[in-house]
């Protein structure tokens, strides 16, 4: 575990808050750190969801310390890279639902980790951007696939090859985010939308999840293959006989997650 990264569990939600100031840059300490916790997370099934905040008022994320690349290490950028890679795909395959918390800059990594959960929510002063290739750089921790699987091929282009910097309204326009709060509210209602999680089967949501990225990686047809397969394997799980019942009967399901 680490100290720049602080779990608080709020029933049947996790809370991650980044706490690396002045701009909570994430170092190898931090990336291996979010690997274990998500991995903890996910072994406890009392968890449903997760959301993720900052402990600091003006930066969501500044992403990488730049200090690290300054002299051109080609093995410190490989290390780094395989780093940010392992713990960004770690955190988009949390097998509940994960909400950014978006309350500043979001910036580099800082812009990426949001991408790799499932919804984000920005405070109408964020600002968001993926400036890498500013600096010779550029996006390695998912953020030229996932950007673009979010808001299209032109917006991904003008955001990363022309170094748009995105304002939380035109982010809501474009689909980068799915909601935009008043300053100050990012972490609330994002606390609010896992929350609302639980009243969901968590095998259920589980395996929706599953089927929605998958299309990421193979076409449609397989997918509704496997969405037929997913629905009946549900037929093994407690929660689908409890939710039914539960529906039938007209009372609220106690979710056992297995």
């Amino acid at each position: 575990m680490t100290d720049k990264l602080i779990v608080e569990k709020q029933g049947n939600v996790a809370v991650i808050t980044m706490n690396n100031p002045p701009a909570n840059t994430w170092t190898e300490e931090s990336l291996k750190g979010l690997v274990q916790v998500v991995k903890d997370l996910n072994a406890d099934r009392d968890i449903y969801s997760l959301v993720l905040k900052s402990d600091s008022e003006k930066f969501f994320s500044a992403g990488a310390d730049l200090n690290l690349f300054a002299d051109g290490d080609r093995s410190v950028a490989r290390d780094m890279a395989r780093y940010f890679g392992e713990a960004f795909e770690t955190l988009s395959q949390f097998r509940g639902v994960s909400i950014a918390a978006i309350n500043g800059w979001s910036m580099g990594g800082g812009l990426e980790v949001a991408l790799a959960c499932d919804i984000r929510i920005a405070e109408e002063q964020a600002q968001m951007a993926l400036p890498e290739a500013k600096v010779g750089l550029l996006p390695c921790a998912g953020g030229t696939q996932n950007l673009t699987m979010l808001v299209g091929e032109g917006w991904a282009k003008k955001m990363i090859l022309c170094g748009e910097r995105v304002k939380a309204p035109k982010a809501l326009e474009i689909g980068l985010v799915e909601e935009m709060v008043e300053t100050g509210k990012s972490a609330e209602r994002a606390l609010e939308l896992a929350q609302q999680v639980a009243e969901q089967s968590p095998t259920a949501v589980a395996a929706c999840k599953q089927l929605i990225q998958s299309n990421r990686t193979q076409h449609w047809d397989q997918g509704y293959i496997l969405e037929r397969e997913l629905f009946v394997d549900l037929f093994h799980s407690e929660d689908q006989k409890e939710g039914v019942n539960a529906f039938l009967k007209k009372r609220a399901p106690q979710w056992k997650n297995r």
